[in-house]
This record gives structure tokens, C-alpha cells and sequence, in this order.
């Protein structure tokens, strides 16, 4: 596929260059008449390079998922591998290299736990800091799933916090997880070595038994009304939560507790939610915009998506760049710093395009649509060097089934 709108760009696209680190260090003190650059400042500068160069170079290799349903969710285990949960409830790892997938099995929850009507799959995936456990939903996609890594082992399953969907989790370090559910309520869990007593029923052979752990605590999230997406911003010791009802809210983790809320301005399709530790900034993904809080400040600033009310569906920071999959295949790149889109060498926006995917042609596809339907993104990752992106996701129509996950390199 094109990388670009115009695929006349692509001539105009520049060759990466392998520079020395010591040659790349000297031509920069002799720049800026510093006497010396530390090797933290010169990577930060080659990241920064990367992150508007690469979109330009990206290239697609598109994967093969069988018939599963929507990938709503996914995460880098290491250099090769991606762990993705999808619609139909499956937690998977695929390897970018030999296009393997392997199946995960899901976590059953104890006799006492009552599950949610009309389960609707696996929203989220959480790799705590020192990625040695994966949270994720389990059978019963109210309750928590945690398994060891890198083994997969199964850890613990989480329950009796939510009474609907968990939309979201995210760790705040390495012990301590925090839950949001369509339910409105967010629970705070610890995840540590001790014993509670309960473990999972022997269910399978090839299923070792398991912790079965109750929240710290579950506490209603103010006025929101479902809650959509979390994030953890470390250094403020605080959570941002995104509720369905154009709300964003910041609680203390120390207390657990709500410290501030804000009305966006739209309430309109807001899913989705990134976090730059880096920038104290948060990210909102909604129907034609991407919001950027920054808590210290009272303002929301907002980016207008170039492709209208087609829905924002996935967000992610990397160095001055913010990253956002649309509703219809697309995915765009805007330069914070120089507060407009990245172009191509010709002077038009950059924009990725998904491949097809597939998708199952039912009675639903051929009776309400029988025409090329593109991909949500619902999910897209970079790799830790910034130069490799996962993609995935699936058709926006509920009621249609599919899948698309591809490598862009």
C-alpha cells in the first residue's frame, strides 16, 4: 500500500543514514558551540529525528489472523513478538517475524463470580514496568486476568469489582493495577506473592491452578458514566480517566481519590486515550478530534482530524509526535512542536492506508453493505526503537466481522 496520499511523494522520501555516534556527537558541538553532549541528549535528538522521519519510510507487511473478530488491543512483548486481545474474546501472541500466532488460554473466574450480559472481549492489554506480568480481561470479561511473563503462566484472575465490561486497565507500578469498567467504577488491585486462600478450580491439564484476588478497593468514578480508557502518569502520581459522557477526570493514586474533573469539548465518540510522561500530557481520541490536557493547565487544546467524522480510535505519543488511527483505515501524524500535520517531501500531509484485511462476507455484509468496508484502527503500537509499528483492528460496523493486523517497517 501507499504511504502516502499521493504516491508522487514517494520519490521525495529521503534515505536513512548510518552515522557514527562520535561523528554525530562532534557535528553537533560544533553547531551549537557546546563543549559538551552527553549521550542522553544526542539519543534524545537521533528519537526525535526518527519519529518525524519514519513515517515516511514506512512500509506494510500485512499478517493472516484467521477468522477472528476485531483486534482491540495490543502490546510489544519483545523485538519479534506482539500479545493482542480481540472482540471474540481470544488473547493471542503473533511473531512479526515467522508470522506464528499462538493462542492464549483465557482465565475462568471462580463459582462466586457472576459474569456480564453480552460479553464483547478483550478492550485492553497492561505490561506492569519491569515486565514480569500482563493484565488483560479474563473469561469473563468483567473480570481481570494476570499472567506471568514471559512464560504466559497464569498469575491470578481478579474479581467481584465490576458488574459490566472492563474497558480498561493500567498499572501504576509494578504491584498495583488499576481496573475501569462500563460499569462507571474503577477498582484498584494489588497484585503480590501472597496467597489469598482461593484458587481456581483444575479445569484443565494443561491450565495450572491459579490465585482467584479481590480489589483493594472499588469506587464509583464521580459523574462519569462509563468509563472508556485510563492512563497512569507516574511522576504526578495520577490517573486520568475518560468517561464516556465527555468528561476527563484525574484521580490521586496515593489516595484513590478524584483530585479534578473537566468537560470536553465533545462528547462525541471519546475511546481512546494516550500519555506522555515526558510532556505531562494526555491524549483524547474522539469523533473528529484528538484533545491535549496538560493537568497543570485549565485549557484543552484540540487537533481537527484531516478525515472529518469518520472517529478517532487509537492514540499514541512518541517524542513531538502524536500518532492516531481513524475509523477508516487511516492513520495521521502531528508534529506537537510545530503544531501542524508531518508532510511528505512534496508538501502534502502524511497519512498511512491499511491494507484489506479480511472479512467475513454473512448475511450482514451482504445484505446492509457487499462493498469494500475499511479497517478501524482500533489498536497501533511502535517497538521501543520507534522504528516499527503494529497496526491492528477490524470493521467499525458491529455487526460485521473481521480483522487487520500489520507490520509498517
Amino acid at each position: 500500500m501507499g504511504i502516502t496520499r499521493d504516491s508522487r511523494c514517494r520519490g521525495s522520501v529521503p534515505s536513512p543514514v548510518n552515522i557514527p555516534t562520535q561523528l554525530f556527537k562532534y557535528t553537533l558541538r560544533r553547531e551549537t558551540g557546546t563543549a559538551y553532549i552527553s549521550d542522553s541528549h544526542a539519543q534524545n535528538l537521533v528519537d526525535d529525528y526518527v519519529s518525524q522521519l519514519m513515517p515516511q519510510l514506512f512500509r506494510e507487511k500485512e499478517f493472516r489472523l484467521g477468522q477472528i473478530n476485531k483486534v482491540f488491543s495490543a502490546k510489544w512483548l519483545n523485538h519479534k513478538q506482539v500479545v493482542f486481545g480481540t472482540k471474540c474474546n481470544k488473547l493471542k501472541v503473533l511473531d512479526t517475524q515467522t508470522s506464528d500466532v499462538v493462542v492464549i488460554p483465557s482465565l475462568k473466574s471462580s463459582s462466586r463470580s457472576v459474569p456480564a450480559e453480552c460479553p464483547c472481549g478483550i478492550h485492553s492489554v497492561a505490561i506492569n514496568p519491569s515486565h514480569t506480568l500482563l493484565a488483560t480481561g479474563a473469561e469473563f470479561t468483567n473480570d481481570v486476568a494476570v499472567y506471568k511473563l514471559p512464560s504466559f503462566d497464569p498469575y491470578c484472575v481478579g474479581e467481584r469489582a465490576h458488574t459490566d465490561w472492563i474497558f480498561d486497565l493500567c498499572w501504576l507500578d509494578d504491584e498495583y493495577l488499576v481496573t475501569g469498567s462500563r460499569d462507571s467504577n474503577l477498582g484498584l488491585w494489588h497484585i503480590d506473592d501472597v496467597d489469598s486462600g482461593e484458587t481456581s478450580p483444575l479445569w484443565s491439564l494443561q491450565v495450572p491452578e491459579y490465585s482467584i484476588k479481590n480489589p483493594v478497593v472499588v469506587k464509583r468514578c464521580g459523574t462519569a458514566k462509563r468509563v472508556r480508557a485510563l492512563g497512569c502518569l507516574q511522576k504526578r502520581k495520577e490517573v486520568g480517566v475518560l468517561s464516556l459522557n465527555g468528561l476527563f477526570h484525574i484521580w490521586d493514586v496515593e489516595s484513590f481519590s478524584p483530585s479534578q474533573c473537566r468537560k470536553l469539548p465533545s462528547n462525541i465518540e471519546n475511546v481512546c486515550m494516550c500519555v506522555s510522561q515526558e510532556k505531562t500530557l494526555y491524549g483524547v481520541g474522539s469523533q473528529c478530534h484528538v484533545f491535549l490536557i496538560d493537568p497543570r493547565m485549565k485549557t484543552t487544546l484540540s487537533v481537527e482530524s484531516k478525515f472529518g467524522k469518520v472517529g478517532i480510535r487509537s492514540v499514541s505519543f512518541r517524542n513531538d509526535i502524536i500518532t492516531f488511527g481513524t475509523g477508516m483505515g487511516h492513520i495521521l501524524f502531528y508534529d506537537l512542536r510545530a503544531k501542524k500535520y508531518l508532510e511528505s517531501g512534496c508538501g502534502h500531509f502524511c497519512s498511512l492506508r491499511l491494507g484489506k484485511g479480511w472479512m467475513l462476507h454473512d448475511d450482514n455484509y451482504s445484505q446492509l453493505y457487499n462493498q469494500n468496508i475499511e479497517n478501524a484502527i482500533y489498536a497501533h503500537e511502535y517497538d521501543e526503537t520507534g522504528t516499527r509499528m503494529f497496526v491492528a483492528g477490524g470493521p467499525l460496523p458491529t455487526s460485521l466481522w473481521g480483522n487487520y493486523a500489520g507490520l509498517w517497517s
